[in-house]
């Protein structure tokens, strides 16, 4: 007896899909247009009636009952190299792919849709609380003509006259593995089965066309740019009226006139006279969430923080938000009249200041230090 396990390199314990693996590795290893030599021709050959064997269940129950139909006197008539030996299953396992309908039959005119990836353009206050966002887009639907079917309305398909109904037609090929029967799609009908006699008018016989479609989306509190959001069914309709595939939109979020966002917290810049920030003050700020107040303390420096808590971004699938950081700009005059300036020479008399000591320090701790500290929290 041949040894076929040997052949493919497999143990007899092997699965059908270790089998199939097998084959289809050595055979591309060993194919004639990869390797043109006479040894691996002959190798190949083995291989190939290692796998007419060990592929086929009836054979395999067989031979590991100790029948070999190749071995002299085995019934090699009826096997490899007689005539007529249906070799799709090799050629479906050698050839990546295969062909549609080559080996199950017709195949269906429905098929699942295709899912689509689309932007989605809201502005920060959507971001901050959620809200729902219009969409339109150009998509693929259902053909409101033919339903799906593809036929225009009072006519249907016939069977197709070439393949019989079965989407594929056979091919008896002579090698030198001698005669090789082979399936290919049907081109009468492209593997289909049947042949629509009179396409739909609007789909061409597609069973869907193009529409501009307009939905709402409801955007959860908490997205930003980048996010996306899965929308099932509400993809593309596939060929044949089959199920439509997902819509997918990846959020892009607004810039804001005053407002900046990072992470879940707000940030914003308030310009401060000299006098509001060395006496302090109460200043109103439209937020998000309407007016507040914000007390500016006595003594304010360039830099400096006020914290609104839980003004900022409601945290992504929770009810909690972040803060609202305002940083006070002191803003120095540049032009005086006389009597300010006056005014601020008696001032800086009566502090001392009239001739003010110079005093440096570390970039990093003075102005410049406190705005990187407050902008990374």
């Amino acid at each position: 007896m041949n040894d076929y396990y040997a052949e493919l390199g497999l143990s007899r314990d092997a699965s059908s899909e270790e089998i199939k693996r097998a084959y289809r590795k050595m055979a591309r290893k060993l194919h004639p247009d990869v390797n043109p030599s006479d040894e691996a021709a002959d190798q190949f050959k083995r291989v190939g009636q290692a796998y007419a064997v060990l592929g086929d269940p009836e054979k395999k129950a067989s031979y590991d009952q100790g029948v070999d139909p190749y071995a002299p006197g085995g019934g090699a008539g009826a096997g490899f190299g007689g005539a007529g030996f249906s070799f799709s299953d090799i050629m479906d396992a050698f050839f990546t792919g295969g062909a549609a309908g080559a080996s199950g039959g017709p195949r269906s005119r429905v098929q699942h849709g295709q899912d689509a990836l689309l932007p989605l353009d809201i502005e920060l206050s959507d971001a901050v609380f959620g809200g729902e966002v219009d969409l339109t887009f150009d998509t693929a639907v259902v053909c409101t003509t033919c339903h799906g079917d593809g036929s225009r309305p009072g006519t249907g398909k016939h069977t197709c006259d070439v393949c019989g109904g079965a989407g594929q037609t056979q091919q008896v090929q002579r090698s030198f593995l001698g005669q090789v029967l082979t399936s290919r799609p049907c081109t009468a009908c492209d593997g289909y089965g049947d042949i629509i006699d009179s396409p739909c008018f609007e789909c061409d016989g597609n069973g869907r066309k193009r529409e501009t479609r307009t939905i709402s989306i409801k955007v959860p509190a908490g997205v930003d740019t980048g996010t996306r959001i899965q929308l099932r069914g509400e993809g593309e309709v596939g060929h044949g009226g089959g199920p439509a595939g997902d819509l997918y939109v990846e959020v892009r979020v607004a810039k804001h006139p005053m407002f900046q966002r990072q992470g879940d917290d707000l940030h914003c810049s308030l310009e401060l006279p000299m006098s509001a920030a060395a006496l302090g003050a109460s200043l109103p700020l439209e937020t998000l969430d309407g007016p507040r107040d914000i007390d500016i303390q006595a003594g304010t420096q360039p830099g400096d923080v006020v914290t609104l808590k839980g003004l900022g971004v409601t945290r992504l699938r929770t009810e909690s938000r972040g803060d609202l950081l305002v940083h006070a700009n002191v803003r120095t005059p540049s032009k005086l009249t006389s009597e300010q300036a006056d005014l601020l020479r008696q001032f800086a008399a009566s502090r001392g200041e009239e001739t003010p000591a110079p005093k440096f320090q570390s970039v990093n701790q003075g102005l410049l230090g406190k705005l990187r500290q407050a902008w990374k929290g």
